[in-house]
């Protein structure tokens, strides 16, 4: 009789798991669609709007026109930037509670988090290896003896 451990692995728990995951990830592509990540200016003369695709929106005050262009430039290429990092924030949280515990962005947040996960990954994969292979050994020395 085989002996099929494979590390403790529960392969009908990973497979469920893994639907779970699609179902979410399903739910997630609906959710960001609509996510809009914002940035004005002190004074409200420029206004950013940043989606999935980029840039949305870009909203001058005609008083913004009053600026240099090099002012201008800046204020606009600064308020893109905290317009994207809003958007950002809003996927993290969507995801975060769509996910909880399980949210794939979570190593962009704790890189050592996932290096660790790395390394208890390649753990498994070496131990169920070498059970795969301690396995194989005893059945070609049993078809030899």
């Amino acid at each position: 009789m085989i002996e099929r451990d494979f590390g403790g692995l529960d392969f009908d728990k990973i497979l469920k798991n893994a639907d779970q995951q699609m179902a979410r990830a399903g739910e997630l592509q609906e959710t960001l669609k609509g996510l809009v990540g914002r940035a004005e200016d002190e004074e409200g003369l420029v206004l950013v709007e940043y989606g999935q695709a980029g840039l949305q929106e870009l909203r001058l005050h005609p008083k913004a026109m009053r600026l240099s262009s090099g002012e201008l430039g800046e204020r606009i290429k600064l308020l893109v930037q905290e317009a994207a990092a809003d958007l950002r924030r809003q996927v993290d949280e969507q995801m975060e509670e769509l996910f909880g515990a399980d949210n794939p962005m979570r190593f962009s947040r704790d890189p050592e988090g996932a290096l660790e996960q790395v390394r208890l990954a390649e753990s498994a994969y070496n131990r169920t290896f070498e059970d795969l292979m301690g396995q194989m050994d005893r059945i070609r020395q049993r078809m030899e003896g």
